[in-house]
């Protein structure tokens, strides 16, 4: 008789790409996982995975599998949700990813009351500034801010986001304040370095501007993009919930040159498997009641 937890362990270890990593996913031992897809293969009599020292892919039959084990596993992780819901409980493991500098500064603050109120849900936040592939590393959802390109997500609005140009009084006093496009092409920026581009894209009263100016620092951080820019570096475009409190200090400055950052959406995005589960809802109206409209970071 096939078991339940070894067609999920199967599917994982298909989804992670590796037994070690889904054995980290899973919370188990490495021997745990290979002992329940060894015990899969031969309830099935069929080999679903070629293993090597360094590589591990699907046989023709696990691919054929796979398939169907995925929404085996999903309709009963629904089923277990739904019963939960009628109960008025959230039970069961929930996997996160979003950015480091807005998980330390907003998610995690928000995030402590939630778990507070559900006991029963084992949470996983784990703080990265690349794009996670939801589905394909394991995720249940991630935190995004900007646009969300991948059509086989669904995006679900936390909050807006205001970005805007900052630098510090010092850099300003040396350099000058920039009033228009064309002097703030002349100064150094501070830019965010996902996208490989040293540029800045704006508004203006014409329509869209692209600025680029002379890239003093390019990195995937927005703590040290805010940081740099409070050392005198150049200018950054930093949204403002990292730039907020800076700028309420004093330790930075807005500049607007006739033109204004386009705002941004943070939304909740996860797999579109179907309706989203009953966590990810209540997750859902518990993070845009905490964030608030407009956002906290945007009241002052």
């Amino acid at each position: 008789m096939l078991k339940l937890d070894a067609i999920a362990t199967f599917v994982q270890v298909a989804e992670a790409g590796s037994i070690s990593e889904a054995a980290r996913r899973l919370r188990l031992a490495k021997s745990v996982v290979s002992e329940r897809l060894t015990e899969l293969e031969r309830s099935l009599g069929a080999v679903l995975l070629h293993r090597s020292t360094r590589r591990l892919s699907l046989t023709e039959d696990g691919v054929a599998f796979l398939d169907r084990a995925g929404r085996i596993v999903r309709e009963v992780e629904d089923a277990a949700a739904e019963l939960a819901e009628r109960r008025g409980s959230l039970t069961g493991p929930l996997r996160l990813s979003a950015p480091v500098t807005f998980g330390r500064m907003h998610l995690g603050p928000a995030l402590y009351p939630f778990l507070a109120a559900h006991p029963g849900i084992a949470l996983s936040l784990e703080l990265d500034d690349r794009r996670v592939d939801v589905a394909a590393e394991g995720y249940d959802a991630a935190i995004r801010h900007g646009s969300v390109e991948d059509s086989r997500l669904v995006a679900l609005r936390l909050a807006t986001s205001r970005r805007c140009l900052v630098a510090s009084p010092a850099y300003l006093a040396r350099h000058g304040m920039p009033h228009s496009i064309a002097e703030l092409e002349r100064h150094a920026g501070i830019f965010y370095a996902h996208r490989g581009v040293a540029d800045w894209r704006l508004m203006g009263a014409a329509g869209p501007v692209l600025v680029r100016a002379r890239a003093a620092l390019a990195v995937n951080n927005g703590d040290v993009m805010r940081d740099a820019a409070e050392a005198g570096l150049g200018i950054a475009m930093l949204p403002s919930f990292i730039a907020g409190e800076a700028l309420r200090a004093g330790r930075l400055v807005a500049i607007r040159p006739g033109a204004e950052p386009e705002p941004e959406v943070i939304a909740l995005v996860h797999a579109e498997r179907g309706r989203s589960s009953a966590k990810l809802r209540a997750l859902v109206a518990h993070l845009r009641r905490a964030f608030g409209d407009p956002p906290v970071w945007d009241r002052d």
